[in-house]
């Protein structure tokens, strides 16, 4: 349980014989040991670790060479967690995403073989580039943590994470996901190019025995990763702060510039993660920054801009930080839990 301070601070509900300690030290043991191998990103480490915990998939869009891929196998190897890569084709057909049945004969009987969704973390490298057919076989998985194949349904253990690439400047010969499967990922995030003194630290250990994803050791286990996410339900909203998610949201859905707003899905999603990252903080309630801070990554892929706003050269990201600055905040007190202080330096 929560201390009293307002602290989210309780010992690992790990397997026996798993290292104790609060989901904070366990968060920001992961966090620093992802960054071992994607230096000068700490902020995009600490959403995707965020999407890891509330049990949310995480579209990565940005430029080839600035670490995609070594961040899930980072992740996954942190975690100790079995992980797959799925290059997404052309030719990519579903049964690669989810399996397939094959006769066995000398059990004459039909033997499913898992896909490459069958993991803990799932990269979906340049998941635009695949059909629309192959892109729709993740739907289920990713919504529903499982696969049907031949009228069977295969469940996939927890945690199960889908991260996703695409490439936002090479668009030929790609399928945009459409805003069903768009709405599926808990966030996207950019990861960028990393600052002048974290580039210049790669090319100075670059060939030196620089540590890569699949050294680094972990610091958890995911079976403690899957308890920890059912865990973070306790971390406390306020009624106000659940007023304030539902009144960005109708904004979203009422603006002039947008032509789809903000799903109940994405309200879901946007308190899940505020929940997380208030964790993260060691607080076992959200505050109104914690929904700002998120809300580029869990709203702006959501919503759809008019043909009009595309004319004007309006983005996303601006009509978000709109809504942001006119929707009243609640009073950073009434997020706090009856009988409990605020927890300082949060």
């Amino acid at each position: 349980m929560a201390h009293a301070n307002g602290q989210f601070e309780t010992g690992s509900p790990g397997a026996p014989g798993s290292p104790a300690g609060s989901f904070r030290d366990t968060f920001t043991a992961i966090v620093d040991n992802v960054e071992h191998v994607l230096r000068g990103k700490r902020r995009s480490v600490h959403l995707a670790v965020v999407a890891l915990f509330a049990e949310g998939h995480l579209l990565i869009e940005d430029v080839p060479g600035v670490g995609k891929t070594s961040l899930a196998k980072a992740i996954a190897h942190s975690i100790d967690g079995s992980w797959r890569r799925i290059q997404f084709t052309p030719d990519l057909l579903p049964s690669d995403v989810t399996g397939v049945s094959v006769w066995d004969r000398q059990r004459s009987d039909f033997e499913f073989r898992p896909g490459g969704v069958f993991a803990n973390v799932v990269l979906a490298d340049e998941i635009n580039r695949a059909s629309p057919k192959t892109q729709a076989a993740l739907l289920e998985a990713m919504e529903e943590r499982q696969v049907t194949v031949d009228s069977v349904t295969h469940r996939l253990n927890p945690p199960f994470m889908v991260i996703a690439t695409q490439n936002p400047i090479e668009l030929e010969g790609t399928y945009p996901l459409p805003e069903a499967q768009l709405d599926r990922f808990l966030m996207r995030v950019r990861i960028g190019y990393p600052d002048r003194d974290a580039e210049l630290s790669i090319l100075e250990s670059h060939g030196r025995g620089e540590l890569a994803a699949e050294q680094l050791r972990p610091v958890t286990d995911a079976l403690t990763v899957a308890r920890w996410q059912q865990r973070l339900a306790e971390v406390y909203v306020a009624p106000s702060l659940a007023r304030y998610i539902l009144d960005v949201a109708e904004a979203t859905r009422h603006h002039r510039d947008l032509m789809l707003g903000m799903s109940p899905r994405g309200a879901i999603a946007l308190q899940r993660s505020a929940r997380t990252l208030a964790a993260s903080l060691g607080r076992n309630y959200v505050v109104p920054d914690d929904l700002k801070a998120l809300a580029a990554a869990v709203i702006e892929h959501r919503v759809v801009l008019s043909p009009e706003a595309q004319l004007r050269g309006t983005t996303a990201g601006a009509v978000v930080s709109s809504i942001l600055d006119t929707v009243a905040v609640p009073a950073d007190g009434s997020a706090v839990p009856p009988g409990v202080a605020a927890a300082a330096g949060t």
